[in-house]
This record gives structure tokens, sequence and C-alpha cells, in this order.
């Protein structure tokens, strides 16, 4: 099992250039991947995309790449000294004409084109690509072991509140027939207050006490519980994404507790459900951040 929360970095580099990545993961129901990449690589995008799907199945993973030229290449001012020496010597020689002193200053070069040139080289979309994919694979790989050591804990927490659910479970279970046993000992109770004296054995009696036992009866509910319990240990098993069926189960365990909370006419019940269904949140948040 693996959460969906995750962060990793790295670095590589190349004789042509250096990439540095980090790659970063929360959770979402589908797979999304963010790729920040410097604007003369935006190409690149759909290849560092592809990379990430063929590991990542759900969660919104950002992965942002910065590039850096060994040093000694681009980055740099060249000035064109034959260009300042044109513009020294014209300004020299409009003071001659003018008969009067014409002073340079170093804002005249820098207003002046071609005086300083931008060495602006950067690596080919391919030579980036050598020092990008290392470094986004082994961020990925940093980010993907961290979803998986938060998954451990995930794993835990939710095998522990299946059991308590089992539990509880088991306990309605037991508990369940005594309340046919209770709503007959108060039927009885309220028709000798009315003063009606009506055999226990009397077919009335009867028809109402099973009329109540089937509409009580939870018996379906329990077995289907018991089957989503066991499908959701064949989950926590498997090392794949189960995130999505996780949560159908969740849905699933909440429908029949619902079912049980209505037929079950007693407080005690009641409360067990209330029990039950608090922990079944519990677990459905904790899903919520599994792959």
């Amino acid at each position: 099992m693996h959460s969906m929360t995750g962060f990793g970095r790295a670095e590589h580099a190349t004789n042509k250039i250096a990439a540095r990545v980090e790659a970063s993961s929360v959770n979402r129901k589908q797979g999304e991947i963010v790729v920040q990449l410097p604007r003369a690589y935006q190409e690149l995008e759909a290849e560092i995309r592809k990379s990430a799907l063929n590991k990542l199945s759900r969660g919104r993973v950002s992965i942002s790449i910065q590039l850096e030229l060994p040093e000694g290449i681009g980055g740099k001012i060249r000035l064109n000294a034959g260009r300042a020496r044109a513009i020294e010597t014209a300004f020299t020689e409009l003071s001659d004409i003018i008969d009067r002193q014409v002073r340079l200053s170093a804002s005249d070069f820098f207003r002046a084109q071609d005086v300083f040139e931008f060495d602006d080289s950067q690596a080919e979309p391919s030579d980036a690509m050598e020092a990008i994919l290392p470094a986004v694979e082994n961020a990925l790989d940093q980010m993907i072991a961290m979803r998986a050591s938060e998954g451990k804990h995930l794993h835990g927490d939710i095998a522990a509140r299946i059991s308590e659910l089992e539990t509880i479970t088991a306990e309605i279970t037991t508990y369940a027939p005594s309340v046919k046993k209770q709503y007959t000992e108060n039927l009885h109770a309220r028709l000798a207050e009315a003063g009606l004296a009506i055999a226990l054995d009397d077919e009335r009696i009867l028809k109402e006490i099973g009329l109540f036992a089937d509409r009580c009866d939870i018996s379906e509910e329990i077995t289907r519980l018991r089957s989503h319990f066991e499908k959701f240990r064949e989950y926590l098993a498997t090392n794949d994404p189960i995130g999505r069926p996780l949560d159908f189960l969740c849905q699933e365990l909440n429908r029949e507790f619902n079912t049980i909370g209505s037929k079950a006419n007693d407080a005690i019940l009641a409360q067990h459900i209330v029990n039950a269904k608090t922990e079944l949140e519990k677990i459905r948040e904790q899903v919520q951040n599994v792959e």
C-alpha cells in the first residue's frame, strides 16, 4: 500500500548541462502530472510526463526542473571593445567640432547598441534530456519510497480499524436476537396493562411477532458485512494500487450499517451502529490518501 503524499529531490549533470529536480505529490482521485520547465525546453514536457505516469496511478504530482549550464558557458556579458573605442572616438571628434568638452559616461556605453553582448548560449533539448530524465527518475523514486513508508502507517491504521469493525459486527450479531425477545415481552406487558387476556400462543400475537422479526432481520446485512471485511483484507494484502476499490468498499460498508440502523428498533443496537460508523468514517478519511 502506498499513500499519495511524498517528496523527492535529485540532481544529475552531464558535461553540457546540469538538472535539479523536485517531485512532490498530494492526494487526487486521478493521476495528474504537472511539469515546470524553463521556457526553452517546453517541448520535453510530454516525455517527462510519460516517464512519471509509468510509475504512478493516482495523485497529483508536481515536477519542478531547473537547468544550469557548466561554468564558463552562457550567462556572461561580453564587451565589444571595438564598438566601445568607436564611441569614444566619436565623442572626442564631437568635442573638437563644437569646441567644447563632451563628457562620456558609463551610461552612454550601456545605451549604445552592441557594446555589451549577452551570451545566451543553451544546451540542445536532446542534451538537456540526458540530464533531466535521470534526475526525474531519481526524484520520483525518492518520492515513491516516501509514499511507501507513509503507506505502511496507513496500512496498520486501516487494518486495526477493520478489526474494530469486525468486533462491533460480532457484538451486533450476538445482541440482535435479544431484540425479538424483548419486543415479545414488551408486547405482552402492554397487552396486560390494557387488561387484554391473550394467550402467548395466540395466532394474532405470533403473527405480529413474526412480522416484527422479519422487519428487524439483519442476517443478510451481517453476511454482506463479513464479505466486505474479507475483501478489504484481501486488498490490504496486495501491493497493487487499491485506493479506488477500498473507497468503494467503504461506501458499501456504510450502506449496510445504515440499513441495520434503520431496522434497529433498539437503543443498544443503535449505539453499536454509531460506533461502527465512527470507525468507518476514520477509515474512509485514510483511504482518501491511498494510491
